[in-house]
């Protein structure tokens, strides 16, 4: 019978600054590709058939924050999200608490993962687990080394050079029995022994023979703001990829083509306005046949635009009723059907709400982060701008809402006669 396996990822630190970024959310809460660092993470393990359960370990002030991480995670691997539990003040007591939960549940292993390490390739995890298949108490994911290593003085002068055989850099996840590991946690807590900072360590401590197996370098821990810079960078990537219909890569789109849309929709009696597929709520609604989000109708004939196929009343007429109350998305969504039919991809969204009332910039980027799930892109590839008509014309007299947007795709070079 095929042992169960479960993964532990530790996001209690607090990390509240990475170099350079002067920001104060965690940094497995950073945005990434629209979504927070610990929600990638979340998928990568949560996607993995062995994996049964998926429990965090977070700090008591972070109960918000791996709530929306925990919520944007793929359909697939939802239901392998277990509750949270609290962390301690250093890793080993956060590991200890989120080991303590698994155990309750009675899995063969478990794999303790990095919050701050997003990338993690299945194949990674499928090295882990055959070699606890085996019978290996411990494995570690871990890369051999190919710098040359240099020993310095404190004044930072090279004194030596290190001989680089048989050194490995260790990763996460590092895996483990986990009846034997949480025996070996509570020993060590037992004996007064809690400053280790990595488990194959505190399991080395505790006699346990841990072997190494291939890590990945895609699966790099976030550290500083270049790291992010880089997860942000290959994250859009792998977004493009993956819902990209399109077997070309970017290089090979050549073909830079750009769309404008145009919408307005009248005020009518109401409690909230959609835009952008977001409700706001205000004193009217906007009229029209589908839900009228002028922002998103806007978007579809800018996209449309671009790949010069018709606009949104050639597709949707408002003359047809199955139209009539639909969600916009659906308008969207289908624009994006036809650019990937043709092989291409959305490189950019640029749009600008034009109203009086209600104040967009409180929802802008939940605008922002709506528009990129509709159209299945990263967040950094939306622009939501807001600006009034200075009391001018039909906005200006606050009788309804228009809405501008500009649509860039990129399609395959072809001849054309």
């Amino acid at each position: 019978m095929t042992k169960t396996a479960a993964a532990l990822v530790v996001a209690a630190g607090r990390g509240t600054r990475l170099a350079g970024s002067g920001e104060a959310l965690p940094k497995q809460y950073r945005p990434l590709a629209g979504r927070p660092v610990l929600t990638h993470t979340l998928n990568a393990l949560g996607n993995h058939p062995r994996i049964c359960r998926v429990v965090t370990a977070i700090h008591p002030d972070d109960v918000s924050h791996f709530s929306e991480a925990a919520a944007g995670v793929d359909p697939g691997c939802a239901r392998k999200i277990g509750p949270a539990v609290f962390g301690g003040a250093t890793r080993q007591q956060s590991v200890l608490a989120g080991l303590k939960a698994l155990a309750l549940e009675g899995f063969d292993f478990v794999l303790i993962h990095d919050a701050a390490r997003p990338f993690l390739p299945a194949a990674v995890i499928d090295r882990l687990l055959e070699r606890l298949d085996a019978g290996d108490e411990g494995v570690l994911a871990a890369l051999p080394v190919a710098d040359t290593l240099k020993k310095a003085d404190p004044t930072g002068r090279s004194i030596d050079t290190v001989d680089r055989t048989g050194l490995w850099a260790a990763q996460t996840p590092q895996a483990f029995s986990l009846q034997r590991i949480l025996t070996a946690h509570e020993k060590a807590l037992a004996a007064g022994k809690t400053d280790f900072t990595d488990d194959t360590g505190l399991a080395e401590w505790d006699g346990m023979t841990i072997v190494l197996t291939e890590g990945d370098p895609a699966a790099f821990k976030i550290t500083t703001a270049a790291d992010l810079r880089r997860a942000e960078q290959q994250a859009e990537l792998q977004l493009m990829s993956t819902t990209s219909a399109s077997p070309l890569p970017l290089s090979a789109l050549a073909d830079v083509r750009t769309g404008i849309g145009y919408d307005v929709h009248a005020f009518e009696d109401g409690d909230a306005v959609i835009l952008g597929g977001v409700a706001i709520p205000h004193t009217q609604k906007l009229k029209g046949h589908s839900d009228a989000d002028v922002v998103l109708h806007a978007i579809t004939d800018a996209t449309l635009g671009a790949i010069g196929d018709g606009d949104i009343g050639q597709h949707f007429p408002p003359s047809d009723p199955q139209w009539k109350g639909a969600s916009s998305d659906r308008f969207q969504q289908d624009a994006m059907r036809r650019l990937s039919e043709r092989g291409g991809r959305l490189a950019h969204i640029d749009v600008t709400i034009v109203c009086e009332q209600p104040k967009i910039g409180p929802h802008r980027e939940e605008i922002r982060a709506s528009i990129a799930r509709v159209c299945s892109v990263p967040v950094s590839r939306i622009s939501v701008k807001a600006t009034t008509s200075e009391r001018l014309g039909f906005t200006g007299r606050k009788e309804g809402i228009a809405a501008l947007a500009s649509v860039t795709v990129r399609l395959p070079f072809q001849d054309e006669d």
